[in-house]
């Protein structure tokens, strides 16, 4: 019926008519752009690096699978260096939970979805791994108390925020020198209360068997957001390296800097104990990503900022 009404239009009201139709078609449907990915076959824990143009008004990233919202991570400005041009990056990474199979990035800006980039979710295997507890410790971990809730809700409000200083670009460091570890990232857990109940846990970070006493150190530039007591995870401290990127050091017997100030790779931040819940003295380094949590050994092996390596794919 559409073909026969405008085959009886004027020629220069069926042109206007035409573009009318595919204006309005174009902007229903994804705005291609160019975009880097890294990396583009990603495991469940690791981080994800997405870039866009500077001009793309991009706001946030929403990883997806069969249409269920995974994560999300916003966009952040990183200015031009020299001749290198500036673009736009959020860091998302993918949860441990997310079963392998494809995926997608929703690129949202301000009026909506303006780009999707399918990527592949790789398998991955965790360990397994159950936790005998005390009275004391069981208490710590089950017990309800109205501290613990502040303290976690005040942790949560540090985690997903979203700044907008870049205080490192390079590879995150071991915050100890020992390789010694009694636990890894993703790991499995069941909690066996002096009760003879169980409770079940993925681990968030990676578990060094340090003794107590042992020098901890950032493993990258950032900013200490919080250097104090909490009943779980004892003394601790959490530097923000990037918009939504922080590092996390829980059980330490002592602490040795203070909120707001920087530090720098390898600055000491305390010493390891085995305060709060803790079986043992040990070191618990953690990373989060938006909220998430995130493998700290993919921090050590590449950076999550890579601005040769993203220019050169949005260039491309």
């Amino acid at each position: 019926m559409k073909r026969v009404l405008f085959g009886r239009l004027p020629g220069i009201l069926y042109v206007l008519c035409f573009y009318f139709v595919l204006a309005n078609s174009v902007n229903a449907q994804t705005v291609p752009f160019r975009y880097a990915l890294i990396p583009e076959n990603p495991r469940p824990g690791e981080p994800v690096t997405v870039a866009v143009s500077a001009g793309s008004n991009a706001r946030s990233a929403v990883l997806m699978m069969g249409g269920q919202r995974l994560t999300r991570a916003a966009f952040f400005f990183v200015p031009a260096d020299g001749e290198a041009q500036s673009f736009m990056t959020a860091v998302l990474a993918v949860p441990a939970t997310t079963r392998p199979g494809r995926a997608q990035i929703n690129i949202e800006s301000a009026a909506g979805i303006i780009g999707e980039i399918v990527l592949h979710i790789a398998e991955r295997e965790f360990v397994s791994e159950t936790i005998d507890l005390n009275e004391t410790l069981s208490s710590i971990r089950a017990d309800p108390d109205p501290q613990k809730t502040a303290e976690s809700e005040y942790l949560w409000a540090i985690l997903t925020r979203t700044g907008v200083d870049i205080y490192s670009f390079g590879t995150f460091s071991p915050p100890v020198t020992s390789t010694r570890r009694t636990s890894f990232f993703g790991d499995r857990r069941v909690f066996r209360y002096a009760n003879g109940r169980t409770d079940t846990s993925i681990h968030a970070g990676v578990d060094y068997g340090v003794p107590k006493g042992t020098p901890v150190s950032a493993c990258a530039s950032g900013k200490v957001v919080l250097a104090r007591f909490r009943i779980v995870t004892g003394n601790s401290v959490i530097i923000e390296h990037l918009p939504g990127v922080y590092s996390l050091y829980y059980h330490l017997d002592k602490i040795d800097v203070a909120e707001g100030v920087m530090v720098s790779a390898g600055t000491i931040l305390g010493l390891s104990g085995a305060t709060g819940l803790a079986t043992g003295p040990h070191l618990h380094w953690e990373i989060r990503v938006s909220g998430e949590n995130a493998d700290p050994d993919a921090f050590i092996s590449r950076p999550v900022l890579d601005k040769d390596a993203i220019l050169g794919k949005i260039s491309n």
